[in-house]
């Protein structure tokens, strides 16, 4: 068969990047918890494969990994609206703390701004009036939204029961989509695809515990208002990369605010986070995950804000693990493996332009350049 020109197989990559986004954008109600499903049906394999080789009737085995992962996240709802109501027990004297900082910072305008008190309110008036204006709307698409999270959350063990019973023709039907000559890298793709998933999804539910112990008791010990509940709410906010983190520290300072009228406890906080936050980023999660796929940090950030563009925060959350899949598929496939390169964290020292052999596909100089950046190079095997 012959092969096709370069300019027209570049024209098929991009175009085939272009339906798949099209795709995902208008069927995210429908992809996305397949998705989802998907990974977390990977995170439950080896507990389902443990309960097969206990002589377990399939279907039991089946549906024991979803019962523990469905009590797991009811028990994380259960903690987290146990919280929420000691914040609404609070309420008088959360009212009570936020006038007192909007005083002090109505003052504070008043003397660096020719912004007097009466303008001031005028303005918040204003903006009150126009967010009650739109409050039907935002009542209606809120109703929507949790309608969604519903059915979401309804498909989800539907749609985990359904891969974990047909793996194996899955399986069957992926292998008998390439050709025999291919087949061991199939697996190959299929089983570091399977470990990095698990690795990652595990290192995740056992993030979201450390952090909510670890940042929550610190700030119990250094007498913080709701410790607990920025702790986890700060846990579950990391999942996001690089954009959680950021909201995390806002909300955590936004509930010290309305639960102190002074200033200090804001920066014990940021203190704290900023703490726990070097552990999870530099010793902790690195152990935990221990990925073998290393992904840049422009790809990872660009795929973060794509995912959250199409489908929100299961996008955002999924943008990671996706990145890494593809990363694997590519760096197997030869006419795709300049992508792998765009995607990877192999960052070589010296230009492709004054060196010409770093412009080639070659298994050689990437491991070259995983040497100068401290990885250990992965051989595909053989």
């Amino acid at each position: 068969m012959k092969e096709l020109p370069l300019t027209v197989r570049r024209s098929i990559e991009l175009l085939g990047i272009c339906l798949l986004g099209a795709l995902l954008v208008h069927g995210k109600g429908i992809v996305m918890p397949v998705l989802v499903a998907f990974f977390i049906s990977i995170m439950l394999l080896p507990v389902y494969r443990f309960l097969m080789k206990k002589k377990f009737p399939e279907v039991l085995a089946i549906l024991l990994p979803i019962l523990l992962m469905v009590i797991f996240i009811g028990l994380i709802i259960w903690f987290f609206s146990s919280q929420i109501g000691r914040l609404a027990a609070d309420f008088p004297s959360i009212q009570k703390n936020v006038s007192t900082h909007l005083t002090a910072l109505s003052d504070w305008i008043n003397r660096k701004t020719d912004f007097s008190t009466q303008e001031q309110v005028k303005f918040l008036k204003d903006q009150s009036n126009k967010i009650l204006a739109n409050a039907g709307t935002m009542a209606s698409g809120a109703a929507v939204s949790l309608s969604s999270v519903f059915i979401f959350l309804g498909l989800m063990p539907i749609y985990i029961y359904l891969f974990l019973f047909y793996k194996n023709l899955l399986l069957r039907f992926v292998f008998i989509w390439f050709e025999p000559s291919q087949h061991k890298k199939v697996e190959e793709v299929m089983k570091e695809t399977e470990v990095i998933i698990k690795s990652y999804l595990i290192g995740l539910v056992i993030q979201i515990s450390y952090i909510t112990v670890l940042l929550g008791g610190l700030l119990l010990l250094f007498g913080i208002k709701h410790a607990l509940l920025i702790g986890v709410i700060f846990a579950l906010l990391n999942l996001i990369p690089y954009v959680g983190a950021l909201f995390g520290n806002l909300i955590g300072v936004l509930l010290t605010l309305t639960s102190s009228q002074e200033l200090g406890p804001i920066f014990i906080v940021l203190g704290v986070i900023a703490f726990v936050q070097f552990l999870d980023n530099n010793i902790l999660m690195p152990r935990i995950v221990g990925s073998k796929v290393r992904i840049n940090a422009f790809a990872a950030i660009l795929g973060v804000f794509i995912g959250g563009s199409i489908s929100g925060v299961p996008g955002m959350f999924l943008a990671l693990p996706m990145i890494a899949v593809l990363k694997i598929i590519f760096d197997r496939a030869d006419m795709f493996k300049q992508w792998g390169v765009l995607l990877g964290d192999e960052r070589p020292e010296k230009s492709p332009i004054t060196f010409p052999k770093l412009r080639k596909k070659s298994e050689k100089v990437t491991e070259e350049i995983q040497r100068e950046d401290n990885i250990k190079p992965v051989k595909a095997k053989k």
